[in-house]
């Protein structure tokens, strides 16, 4: 008898959730859904609001089979083509450079704009993205995550573009969105009428492009000047869209239900009866808001005159059994 081969335990994906009929929020867990999509890589899903509950502290994040960690989308896509699941394996090599050149124009042009629209952008960022990371992270990380965030967001916008001093402003704007509105343009004429940049099948440069472009596509934005030019490129439009249909069904459709808000927003909080209780709550909410996070950024510590050992925080794998899992083969 042969020896049975036992299968390999497939490698775990973790990711931030979905929304607006999105399979992620987050433009780097959408290029590798969608490379693993197109290569058919059979990924462990596990969509997740709290990167502390991921191997790394951060997502998206492959844990592989053989317990490694990769956090960049460049690497986990090199990983799964040396799992010989490559959706590059019939580019040309002068088709593999021309990938290489667009993902490069893409960091250097729309990248900037993608940060400075999500988390810069004052409006946009208070209405939308940081209401979003709020309502979906559970109490106290909700208080004091989304501005970490951002700060790190700013921090790479700055390092992308050379300038330690970087201040938002409408000049700055201005000169971001000439930049990536270029590059749009410069995607669009290269897609031309054909399916994917490349023919009738995905490569990794369609899920780099759709990554960047379905979250500026699919989310309603108080200052939508990015969203207004892709959506007179067309082709663009329907190469996202087409991409949405094929590969992520689910989640078109899931956005045309409306999905219950995971917690009471602003509007529920004023039905509440009593004025004076609502006082107190608020103040209680603000209290403990502040106290988290001044323990959990180390700005307080607390000591006890006889006691030497102070005691542990809690292990952040184990804050979270309200935190949302959704778990299904990528």
């Amino acid at each position: 008898h042969l020896p049975v081969k036992k299968m390999a335990a497939p490698d775990e994906l973790f990711c931030w959730e979905g929304d607006w009929g999105l399979p992620s929020v987050s433009t780097d867990c959408l290029v590798v859904l969608a490379y693993a999509q197109f290569a058919g890589a059979p990924l462990k899903l596990r969509k997740i609001c709290n990167p502390w509950r991921s191997p790394s502290g951060s997502l998206p994040v492959l844990r592989t089979n053989q317990k490694k960690t990769l956090s960049r989308p460049s690497d986990i896509i090199i990983h799964l083509r040396k799992q010989k699941y490559n959706a590059d394996y019939d580019l040309s090599a002068k088709e593999g450079a021309d990938s290489l050149a667009f993902i490069s124009l893409l960091e250097e042009k729309l990248i900037p704009a993608l940060i400075y629209t999500f988390w810069i952008e004052p409006k946009n960022y208070v209405d939308v993205t940081r209401r979003w990371y709020a309502e979906h992270m559970m109490f106290p990380l909700n208080f004091f995550l989304p501005g970490r965030m951002q700060s790190r967001q700013l921090e790479k916008l700055r390092l992308l573009r050379g300038d330690e001093n970087l201040e938002a402003g409408e000049e700055l704007e201005k000169e971001l969105y000439q930049d990536a509105a270029e590059c749009m343009n410069l995607l669009s004429q290269r897609l031309g009428s054909q399916k994917f940049f490349f023919g009738d099948s995905p490569s990794s440069l369609d899920a780099y492009v759709f990554g960047h472009l379905a979250p500026i596509l699919k989310c309603k934005l108080p200052n939508g000047k990015l969203q207004q030019h892709l959506r007179s490129l067309d082709n663009l439009t329907d190469f996202c869209s087409n991409i949405l249909l094929l590969y992520f069904p689910r989640d078109g459709r899931e956005n045309s239900g409306e999905k219950a808000s995971p917690q009471p927003d602003a509007a529920d909080f004023d039905n509440v009866p009593n004025k004076r209780r609502k006082q107190f709550l608020s103040a209680v909410f603000a209290f403990a808001a502040m106290l988290s996070y001044a323990l959990l950024t180390g700005m307080v510590s607390i000591q006890h005159a006889h006691q030497e050992a102070l005691e542990e925080p809690p292990d952040p794998e184990h804050i979270g059994p309200h935190d949302h899992e959704e778990e299904g083969d990528g």
